[in-house]
């Protein structure tokens, strides 16, 4: 199928990594994997960090003549999609462009995770909000990308329009990479990866600073830490008490490695949607020691391929870090369990099935949708 494909939120080409953007970047090669030819609509990023309605209109006017020039060059082109799929919408990054060109077309629009919160239907956000659940309703299928996020969607997708995608990763360079055993005189080797900024990522780290603070101090262990941002003094000051590996940001090709060459990580999760990271942490190995964050239960198997706390608890998230720091053959086992989790349901061609079934559902809705308005 021909499937044009655009990302509100952040476009694939966006300078500024992310796992948003590695995300859509994956959606796109499962796509071409399963057989589809994907064509990027559009890059126009609808996501404001502000709110108000003024500026959100404004918004929608400038997706609204995207939409008109979108439709005229592939019009001058000879180009016709057989569906538009928009990956990442919620009430700061609507979907004003996707609706419109689907419904101009005649063909289906599909929602790949989309977020959903009620607080918002009034306020700064109203506007948004408005155009994100309006787009949603439009939409032949909408897939979450975890258990929570779809039941917030319940109340404006029906249920057979309604999926959950299941997250993968091009899992190979992850899987192939060769473990690093740890020498029984050495310490627990702990990684944690998250941008150094304000807000969810600032919070995990407190968070993860908090926990490690709460250790016996006869536990030996390591952190490596990757990652950088504006607020890199505030974490480096927060974890200074212990043994302490700042790595700063780090090519994504050395994080297979990085990776294979430690136990466990180590994330508090906060807010996180998913965590790409948990992903690529099992894929390579390791055990993880989480926080149960919306969909991080999804992709890490508690007990089985690593230990999950209640999001924001530190103490219980100092509980698992004890747990494990203290068997190191606990959390080697759990991380042997962690690749073949992986293997078995998170890689590119599990992904690429989910996704073509996805749209098969998607063309079956659109027609049906179209034969009862016959009728």
């Amino acid at each position: 199928m021909r499937i044009a494909f655009t990302a509100p939120m952040k476009p694939l080409d966006d300078p500024v990594p992310s796992g948003d953007r590695t995300m859509g970047r994956l959606i796109v090669q499962a796509l071409e994997t399963a057989g589809h030819d994907v064509t990027v609509a559009t890059r126009f990023r609808s996501w404001k960090a502000t709110g108000g309605i003024e500026a959100q209109q404004e918004v929608e006017q400038a997706a609204l003549a995207e939409a008109e020039r979108v439709l005229s060059s592939w019009e001058a082109a000879g180009y016709r999609p057989d569906i538009f799929l928009t990956y990442h919408l919620y009430h700061k990054a609507p979907d004003w462009i996707g609706p419109a060109i689907a419904s101009r077309l005649g063909i289906p629009y599909v929602v790949i995770e989309a977020s959903r919160a009620p607080k918002r239907k009034t306020g700064e956000w109203s506007y948004g909000f408005a155009a994100a659940d309006a787009a949603l309703s439009r939409a032949d299928l909408v897939a979450a990308m975890h258990r929570a996020d779809r039941e917030c969607l319940t109340a404006v997708v029906p249920a057979e329009r309604l999926a959950v995608l299941t997250p993968f990763l091009d899992a190979d360079r992850f899987l192939q990479a060769p473990r690093i055993p740890r020498r029984d005189s050495e310490p627990v080797r702990l990684l944690a990866i998250g941008m150094m900024r304000e807000g969810a990522k600032l919070a995990s780290y407190r968070l993860l600073a908090e926990a490690l603070d709460r250790l016996p101090a006869s536990l030996r262990f390591t952190l490596t830490v990757v990652g950088d941002g504006p607020c890199r003094a505030e974490v480096e000051a927060l974890l200074a008490r212990h043994p302490v590996t700042f790595m700063g940001a780090v090519a994504g090709e050395e994080i297979p490695a990085l990776c294979a060459s430690h136990d466990l990580f180590v994330w508090p999760a906060i807010r996180e949607a998913f965590g790409l990271v948990f992903l690529e942490a099992q894929a390579a190995g390791l055990a993880i020691v989480g926080g149960d964050t919306f969909g991080v239960p999804d992709i890490v198997a508690h007990g089985r391929t690593g230990l999950l706390s209640a999001e924001g608890d530190a103490e219980a998230f100092a509980r698992s870090l004890e747990v494990l720091v203290s068997a190191p053959l606990r959390a080697a086992e759990m991380g042997s369990a962690a690749r073949v989790h992986i293997r078995e349901r998170h890689t590119l061609a599990s992904g690429a099935a989910s996704l073509d079934a996805l749209l098969e559902q998607a063309l079956r809705n659109f027609a049906l949708h179209a034969t009862a308005s016959q009728q």
